[in-house]
């Protein structure tokens, strides 16, 4: 049975992102959280309360047992976000202004068991 969770609007760029992804894309919920725990990026702490709460969400289906042990993650894809409302511009020289996009996604995340 298959359970998902869904993050939107995580404050870092899809191509970041999938680094940290495909990192633990197959692998058991325990080894990604130990991979998660100690990856240097700033998403993998987004990524691994993501986890955390996809595993909550098996737990508490109504009307099935679900073994935590036996999860692994099925899925996991980003997604780019509006960059609409996300524009900044910084100073430049003679009196004009640079403009730069800060980059959001959308992570999901699916968990099976075996």
């Amino acid at each position: 049975m298959m359970v998902k969770a869904i993050a939107k609007y995580v404050d870092s760029s899809p191509q970041k992102a999938r680094l940290v992804a495909d990192a633990i894309r197959g692998r058991s919920v325990g080894d990604a959280l130990a991979i998660l725990r100690f990856t240097k990026k700033r998403v993998a702490r987004d990524l691994q309360k993501l986890l955390k709460t996809a595993v909550a969400n098996a737990e508490s289906m109504p009307g099935t047992q679900v073994d935590v042990d036996k999860l692994f993650v099925a899925t996991i894809f980003v997604d780019g976000a509006s960059v609409k409302f996300r524009r900044r511009t910084l100073p430049a020289p003679m009196g004009r202004a640079y403009r730069f996009v800060r980059r959001q996604c959308h992570v999901t995340i699916g968990l099976n068991e075996k």
